[in-house]
């Protein structure tokens, strides 16, 4: 019978701000951990949270045998330790960051009022197994997130901005302030063309659905059957990256314990779609390529839904791939999404009109619309090589929109 555990230590500490002031400092730390016992045909398995023996708790697993959760594929081997910690923050230090950081708000913009939170996380994960598997991945990052509310403004507030860094520059953070709040009572008309400029994570949902390797094959994907086949731009390469680089908070290895070659699989490459993701039973079930896509469910057996989506960026910056033009940049978009066929709208209630690099002004409501087969087809510009606006890499592409 083998055995395998799944640890996951998660410790946060989180400074509140309300109406310009620190208003509560809140430490939390879990421990979640999952037992897993197999017999080649079932899995037992029990999960803890907070600390428990490992005999009790591969006791406690043996006896869920009896619910025969089928699992017949073999564990997996290997060791690697992956610690992205930079810098590891007091109690003094971030509250420190906080005072400096509320201090300089209220300095240079004290007609908004401000809240939001500073956030230390800590996360340190952990798999093994009886065959000498011996994983381990830790990180650690600070998160400033604000919201803002102009005194003149009849909103409940009117934008938000975050950054996370694991070693903290208060410049930076300075630096989105400035860029954020200067142009907010800057007013701005909506270009002619509308590209957006996001961070690309806003528009990658669709692609969990229809990259889902048993919704291809059951036919309730939008790419049934155009695997092989170019869909996309010549520039939209599409991967499951956990790289040292890529990640963030994120694993090198997936719920089942397998490590990819060079810690990355293309679904998407020029365009072309190559293959949906797919863990070990889906891939099984279905004659389809294994793309080490397994989710850590700590209370039951793994299952297909672990993909880290990355879009390989252009060699050309933000600014340069606009090569003159403007953009469009949303703040606040809440009530649209995709629909089955792939289209996509949303009501967008702020805005900034931007360079590229910096925001021009304040834009007023409008809806856009687009569909993902145009605004990652023909209407893709690109992601930007560097990471203005939101210190992360942001995606161009063109949408229609209505006023």
């Amino acid at each position: 019978m083998q055995k395998e555990k799944i640890t996951s230590i998660i410790n946060l500490r989180k400074i509140v701000i309300e109406e310009n002031k620190l208003m509560s400092f809140d430490k939390k730390s879990f421990r979640n951990s999952s037992f897993r016992v197999y017999d080649g045909e079932f899995a037992g398995v029990q999960y803890y949270l907070g600390n428990i023996g490992d005999d009790e708790g591969y006791k406690q697993a043996e006896e869920n045998l009896a619910l025969k959760r089928p699992y017949r594929f073999s564990l997996e081997t290997g060791s690697r330790h992956r610690d992205k910690t930079e810098q590891e923050y007091s109690d003094k230090e971030l509250m420190d960051i906080t005072r400096e950081a509320l201090e300089y708000l209220q300095r240079h913009f004290p007609d908004f009022r401000i809240g939001g939170s500073v956030t230390c996380r800590k996360t340190a994960e952990a798999m093994e197994n009886s065959l000498g598997l011996d994983h381990s991945n830790t990180d650690c990052a600070i998160d400033i997130s604000i919201d803002y509310k102009h005194k003149d403004s009849k909103d409940v507030f009117d934008g938000w901005f975050s950054l996370g860094q694991r070693t903290f520059d208060m410049k930076k953070f300075t630096d989105m302030a400035d860029n954020y709040l200067s142009a907010y009572t800057v007013q701005a008309q909506l270009p002619e063309e509308l590209i957006i400029q996001q961070q690309y994570y806003t528009y990658l949902g669709k692609f969990y659905h229809c990259l889902n390797a048993e919704n291809i094959a059951l036919g309730t994907s939008l790419l049934t059957g155009r695997v092989g086949e170019k869909v996309f731009s010549d520039d939209l390469t599409l991967a499951h990256d956990v790289s040292d680089e890529a990640a963030w908070f994120t694993t090198f290895y997936d719920g089942e314990g397998v490590v990819l070659p060079e810690d990355r699989f293309v679904y998407i490459e020029n365009g072309v779609v190559k293959s949906g993701f797919a863990d070990k039973h889906t891939a099984d079930k279905y004659g389809v390529p294994h793309t080490g896509s397994a989710g850590a469910n700590m209370t039951d057996i793994p299952f297909n839904g672990n993909v880290n989506f990355k879009i390989k960026p252009s060699d050309k910056t933000v600014k340069e791939l606009l090569g003159g033009r403007l953009t469009v940049v949303p703040i606040l978009a809440a009530g649209g999404d995709f629909n089955d066929k792939g289209e996509y709208v949303t009501p967008v209630q702020k805005a900034f009109l931007c360079d590229g690099e910096r925001f021009v002004g304040s834009l007023p409501e409008f809806t856009m619309k687009g569909s993902m087969f145009d605004f990652f087809g023909k209407d893709f510009i690109g992601v930007g090589s560097d990471k203005p606006v939101f210190n992360d890499y942001q995606m161009l592409a063109g949408m229609q929109y209505s006023k």
